[in-house]
């Protein structure tokens, strides 16, 4: 529910130089919690504008859900005239968001050194494959390299090898949450000193982090990972199993859960069972274990189970679709699904804000913007030009106003 309450980050206005994935997610989580964010975008267009199908009016439903809240500026930076401009609103900005390639911004006059000489109050944050030092610098990332080079994907698959990549952008998702912890803890400490500092967050760091219990397993023992399906390394039984009818999830994470599951499955044997006294002899005796429950799991359907299993407290769920979850009541509860109404785009769904602040609440605004669709007001607000200087730079290609006209419908 959109609500008139103050926003955690109403005041902070954010300059947004990305595209993609990555950065998007980042800003846009800034957007839904007050900051007023400056989308800048070349002539072309950021590059996620393109990706689809699906369009809805010309317009990308993956550029749709990324860019709600936010205001969309346009300015030819390979202009001397359009980069001072772009200098001047640095002047006011308290924090700029960028994922090129590292020096990508250097050589637009643009880097952090000089920057930070104009504005020493901005926080400055660079997202990247790899980060901004070591020998895997200036290589090329995206989302399914960085699965492979992180070791994501030696991880994720079937039992019998096979790689499977994450379902979702997972390294750019994850990159763009750390780099919002690194832009609330710059401006945390900004006013504590007063001044902004460089914030290097990295695709391929990101997902080490996140993968900290996986690796720290590796390090403790010297045994290399493999794919396991949908078990878990740690816990069993900890899996998908069929159903008469459908998939479902099951999580037995504590030996009270173990007595408890034994007993309402109908095996209080297994409980018995020295094979399986603990959660250690159960990963020895995995394979065993896990044959045994696929029977079990076979002789009903899933709300059977499901009703069984939740009745004594253990962790499952049925293997939902996504049209299951969009339409599913805890969602709509928690808002997790809102309507936005585009100029062009019309009525459609993004998904909701996931942090829940009392006080404070986020929530989205406004739609994605089209390309340039704030410039004019903008350079009237920062810098108070009058209709006829915008109509001047427009028509010298300095500012870009009207929307990206898009081929595919």
């Amino acid at each position: 529910m959109v609500t008139d309450a103050p926003r955690a980050l109403d005041g902070i206005r954010v300059l947004d130089f990305s595209h993609a994935l990555a950065g998007p997610y980042c800003t846009l989580l800034l957007a839904d919690h007050g900051a007023e964010v400056y989308k800048l975008e070349a002539r072309d267009g950021d590059m996620g504008r393109g990706w689809g199908p699906p369009f809805a009016g010309g317009e990308s439903s993956f550029f749709l859900g990324l860019n709600r809240g936010k205001l969309g500026i346009s300015i030819n930076l390979k202009d001397p005239e359009g980069l001072q401009l772009c200098l001047r609103l640095v002047d006011k900005m308290d924090v700029l968001v960028e994922n090129f390639r590292p020096g990508a911004m250097d050589r637009l006059g643009l880097g952090y050194n000089a920057l930070h000489a104009r504005n020493p109050r901005l926080v400055y944050c660079s997202i990247s494959g790899y980060g901004q030092n070591g020998p895997s610098r200036d290589e090329a990332a995206m989302d399914l390299v960085v699965q492979s080079s992180s070791g994501l994907l030696s991880i994720t698959g079937t039992e019998q090898g096979e790689s499977v990549r994450c379902g979702y952008g997972v390294t750019d998702v994850t990159a763009g949450m750390f780099a919002v912890i690194g832009i609330l803890m710059a401006l945390r400490a900004r006013d504590v000193t007063g001044f902004g500092q460089y914030v290097d967050v990295s695709m391929l760091d990101s997902m080490i982090s996140t993968m900290s219990s996986n690796y720290m397993s590796y390090l403790g023992s010297d045994v290399i990972p493999r794919p396991m399906g949908t078990s878990f390394p740690t816990v069993v039984p900890y899996c998908t199993f069929h159903t008469m009818d459908r998939d479902i999830a099951i999580a037995v994470g504590s030996e009270k859960l173990w007595s408890a599951f034994c007993r309402v499955i109908d095996r209080p044997d297994l409980e018995r069972n020295p094979d399986y006294e603990s959660n250690a002899m159960r990963i020895r005796n995995r394979v065993a274990l896990q044959s045994v429950l696929a029977s079990v799991f076979q002789q009903a359907d899933v709300q059977e189970w499901l009703r069984r299993l939740r009745s004594v407290g253990i962790p499952c769920s049925l293997v939902r679709n996504f049209q299951e979850v969009a339409s599913h009541p805890q969602c709509e509860v928690r808002e997790m699904f809102p309507l936005m109404d585009h100029p062009t785009a019309g009525v459609h769904r993004v998904t909701g804000t996931p942090v829940k602040l009392s006080a404070t609440p986020g929530h989205p605004t406004t739609p994605a913007p089209l390309l340039g669709e704030h410039t004019k007001e903008t350079l009237k607000s920062f810098f108070g030009l009058d209709d006829d200087a915008i109509c001047r730079l427009s028509v010298r290609g300095i500012i870009f106003e009207s929307p990206l006209p898009n081929p595919v419908t």
